[in-house]
């Protein structure tokens, strides 16, 4: 009896999260086509008119540019920078190995504030701030860590047979990481680029010390907010949520992509580990 009171107390408590997370963005996405200019019940009506009014202002448009501009790149870094430190952090043992792991992982675990005062500061003694490189950089210190840790967990899977097997059959380092590690982590590697991409493109509270005039969607949001009470705020704001909705999911199926082809592949039979290096493309 308490086993099932105490799982009914879980269910509860978890569906009362996600109804505290997603109630505002559900408000907003319901207001963001209702024909009053102000947030009301009952609603007065269907309209469109404020995702018009949306994707033809410049300004708006100008600021959806800079974050794809931004945010591409920033994926592209953030995730060739995270293969580096998770593949550097499961192949090598090295002195300082604990403090290199807890500071790659450390950039999300920093208050957005502090984070971006010190952005802030650190890119004006380089007179980048206010510049778009400003926030493509601060991006990528916040985005790496996601990528670092989706291909870390990827590389903990593989049998380290399959590398030894590849150096057995005289492949160099280069070559192995080519035609072994990399296909082995290609589902991760693209879900962390779409992962990264959405945060980059939803960050918010860095941008906002270090873009200047070089607005993001959420800045530019946060402009809307301080001029006037605009339902355009609503349509942006569902805009945004839905595009980064969009790619974390792409990228979570990826990443179980990866999960269930492991799991086919160590199904019945599994093959040796020189089979596998060969069907990996090596041939030499």
């Amino acid at each position: 009896m308490m086993l099932r009171l105490g799982r009914w107390f879980g269910w509860a408590y978890t569906g009362y999260t996600f109804l505290f997370i997603l109630a505002p963005i559900a408000a907003s996405l319901v207001f963001s086509f209702n024909a009053d200019r102000f947030p009301s019940l009952p609603l007065k009506g269907f309209t469109t008119e404020w995702y018009g009014g949306t994707f033809t202002d410049p300004l708006v448009i100008e600021a959806f540019q800079r974050s794809v501009m931004v945010s591409i790149p920033v994926a592209l870094l953030s995730t060739i920078l995270g293969f580096c430190a998770a593949y550097c952090d499961f192949r090598f043992d090295f002195r300082g190995k604990s403090l290199f792991s807890l500071l790659m992982l450390l950039p999300p675990t920093i208050p957005a504030v502090i984070m971006g005062l010190g952005m802030l500061s650190y890119l004006s003694r380089m007179s980048l701030a206010g510049e778009v490189w400003a926030v493509l950089i601060s991006h990528v210190v916040i985005a790496l860590p996601f990528a670092m840790a989706m291909i870390r967990l990827r590389l903990a899977q593989m049998d380290s047979a399959l590398e030894e097997a590849s150096w057995n059959l005289r492949a160099s380092p280069a070559q192995t990481l080519w035609y072994v590690v990399l296909p082995f982590c290609k589902q991760s590697l693209v879900a962390a680029f779409l992962i990264t991409a959405a945060v980059s493109f939803d960050e918010f509270a860095v941008a906002w010390f270090v873009s200047g005039l070089n607005e993001t969607v959420p800045v530019r949001v946060l402009v809307f907010l301080q001029g006037q009470v605009s339902p355009v705020i609503n349509a942006i704001g569902t805009a945004v949520f839905t595009s980064s909705i969009f790619l974390v999911a792409i990228g979570m199926a990826f990443s179980g992509m990866g999960k269930a082809k492991r799991a086919a592949a160590e199904a019945p039979a599994q093959p040796a580990a020189g089979a596998l290096v060969s069907n990996n493309g090596l041939s030499l």
